[in-house]
């Protein structure tokens, strides 16, 4: 299983995942209006969404990255009080990836952060469709949609999995105490 090397689009922030393959996380491209919120608030819309809005994301285990430079460049936002952590770089505005709190053991790492564009089918295996289709920008044909069914259902088992491996810990994005690295900014 190969490591993936992760950077910003200036290079300022650098890491890489450990060992990972199509079956050990869930590959999805998300056309959520949340998604394409924050891709609208960084003002990467161009570089993160696809023509139907969906941004391509790969969900794995948050102790699965370690960032090796410019930590200090992460920030992160959430689109409500209670919303999922965002998190991109100050420095260039890249997305980094989505995460709920400390305690849950999963990030969707966003494509844009990944340095794997050319082998991404092969390191990360197929996408498994767009979902979230009713966001879309225009109609998702049929056969790039996903089963919203199945896709949750395998994120859940592995969430459980992760859980119960303990894979929420180290994190690269929450202190041990839970807190975030960064305050995260709060949109209304």
């Amino acid at each position: 299983m190969p490591e993936i090397t992760l950077k910003c689009s200036c290079g300022t922030v650098k890491g890489k995942t450990k060992s990972v393959n199509g079956s050990s996380g869930t590959r999805i491209t998300c056309c959520c209006d949340d998604c394409q919120s924050f891709a609208q608030y960084l003002k990467q819309e161009s570089n993160v969404l696809d023509q139907y809005g969906g941004t391509d994301i790969f969900q794995m285990p948050i102790s699965n990255i370690k960032i090796t430079e410019g930590i200090e460049q992460i920030s992160s936002v959430r689109l409500s009080a209670e919303g999922l952590y965002r998190w991109h770089t100050k420095c260039c505005n890249t997305p980094i990836g989505n995460s709920m709190g400390a305690g849950v053991p999963s990030i969707g790492v966003i494509h844009n952060f990944m340095d794997n564009a050319s082998t991404r089918d092969e390191e990360l295996g197929k996408n498994r469709g767009h979902i979230q289709t009713k966001f879309a920008y225009q109609e998702v044909p049929a056969d790039l949609r996903g089963s919203t069914f199945k896709i949750v259902l395998r994120s859940l088992s592995k969430l459980i999995v992760w859980k119960i491996k303990g894979l929420n810990k180290p994190s690269a994005f929450f202190h041990d105490n839970g807190e975030p690295i960064t305050k995260p900014n709060i949109l209304n």
